[in-house]
């Protein structure tokens, strides 16, 4: 997974951050509150809580569900790797989700819903060829990039009016979301090490600045979901080669942008990425996003996809650093 961030933001946002109204995303399901459940402090210092889906799966649900509408965070597993999920529609619980990963708003998470059908809600456009797309692949491992719509009540970062979208293939994720409405999730790590694939390792690295953990299976991982940007034209250009491979999608969207001169080597000095483009979430331990943060700084650039040079398009970084000129 890796996703996801599977995920699935909250203020209001013509771009993420600002404007009014509201979506139409239809309310969560409530759930019954445990007898012995408590709101534990959303501070960063309050005790976390872990749960075992195979043995706690009911308790586990509310406790999770409880945490995000306390505006905590918490760690779920994926299809692809574990994820460190928050309220996408509470700007706070981005917040935090943002800081347990010591990163800022240049790098926002994607979200992740529970069904196809809640993203005319969260997209102002999903093309033709991205519909083929998600019929034939969500669930499951691809991430979309889509242009939100002015009256979306998210603040996710930084997505100069973009959102990154995906429905996981993993049915205790998914049951959750179906609970909690729309997750703001990333990969559960500290940036700059290998996403963790199991709950223990998450734990160790987020402690309590997660208040609930999921402990399923093991993950997948550490492959992760294969991104494709709906933003710069109808058909589509691969933003990070993942699970799903670039023929499978081509041959649904015939001209499909790939991956351009992609970096066989992912320990290759990495190099800024443009400007404005949503986060997404890491992919191996080879892809140590503080690199790619030194690498931009170097370079008097903010980097907003979380990506080394494995996957970074240098097509698109050269039209990034041609000067800029006001839109229409």
């Amino acid at each position: 997974m890796n996703e996801v961030s599977e995920s699935t933001g909250h203020d209001e946002v013509p771009r993420a951050g600002s404007g009014s109204g509201s979506s139409s995303v239809e309310a969560p399901q409530q759930m019954p509150q445990a007898p012995d459940e408590q709101h534990a402090d959303s501070g960063e210092h309050a005790a976390h809580r872990l749960f075992h889906l195979a043995s706690q799966h009911q308790e586990a649900i509310v406790a999770a569900q409880q945490a995000v509408r306390a505006g905590q965070c918490i760690v779920l597993p994926t299809d692809t790797v574990y994820g460190i999920g928050a309220d996408a529609f509470n700007a706070d619980a981005v917040k935090r989700l943002l800081e347990a990963k010591h990163r800022g708003r240049d790098m926002p998470p994607p979200v992740l819903i529970a069904e196809p059908a809640m993203l005319p809600a969260l997209a102002a456009d999903v093309p033709d060829n991205a519909k083929k797309m998600i019929e034939r692949y969500w669930p499951g491992a691809l991430t979309l990039i889509l242009r939100a719509p002015a009256s979306l009540r998210m603040d996710l970062g930084d997505t100069e009016g973009t959102i990154a979208v995906r429905v996981p293939a993993d049915d205790a994720a998914r049951e959750l979301l179906r609970h909690t409405g729309p997750l703001a999730v990333s990969s559960a790590n500290i940036s700059g090490s290998a996403p963790a694939t199991n709950a223990a390792d998450a734990e160790q690295m987020l402690g309590n600045s997660v208040a609930v953990y999921l402990d399923g299976d093991p993950t997948p991982g550490p492959v992760a979901s294969t991104i494709v940007d709906f933003t710069k034209n109808r058909t589509g250009r691969i933003l990070r080669q993942g699970v799903i491979a670039f023929e499978d999608l081509a041959e649904l969207s015939p001209g499909l942008e790939p991956l351009a001169n992609p970096v066989s080597d992912a320990s290759a000095e990495p190099t800024a990425v443009p400007d404005g483009q949503p986060a997404v979430e890491q992919t191996t331990a080879e892809q140590a996003d503080a690199g790619v943060e030194a690498a931009a700084a170097e370079q008097g650039g903010s980097p907003a996809l979380e990506e080394t040079a494995k996957d970074i398009d240098p097509a698109a970084q050269e039209e990034h650093d041609k000067p800029k000129t006001p839109e229409a």
